[in-house]
């Protein structure tokens, strides 16, 4: 997995490429945890366009993610989400709490 991060008007933006899996998770909670934790900022939006795979522990990264911005009274957008991971945000039930949007400037229309 590599991660490519950014800060655009007050949204802590992370673009991930490859896998999120069990290997790659803690990375993946480092980075984004590191900025929620310092209050840098309370929105987070994930750009999905080159995650090519996700498994159960992936999820529960988001999942964690989530509920640490909610804490906050923030919000987690979810952009460029290819259909295999969107069926499985589907069976897994992300897909009611995460708000996507088919790009970053549309999710970051909604702050």
């Amino acid at each position: 997995m590599k991660l490519t991060t950014d800060m655009q008007s007050g949204i802590f933006i992370v673009r991930i490429e490859g896998e999120l899996d069990l290997s790659s998770v803690n990375e993946f909670r480092q980075v984004v945890d590191e900025v929620l934790d310092k209050h840098i900022s309370k929105y987070l939006l994930m750009n999905l366009a080159d995650l090519t795979f996700i498994d159960s522990s992936g999820l529960g990264v988001i999942l964690g993610r989530y509920k640490k911005v909610n804490l906050l009274g923030g919000k987690i957008f979810v952009t460029n989400v290819k259909p295999q991971i969107v069926r499985i945000f589907e069976l897994s039930g992300l897909h009611k709490i995460l708000a996507v949007y088919p790009t970053e400037s549309e999710a970051m229309e909604q702050v």
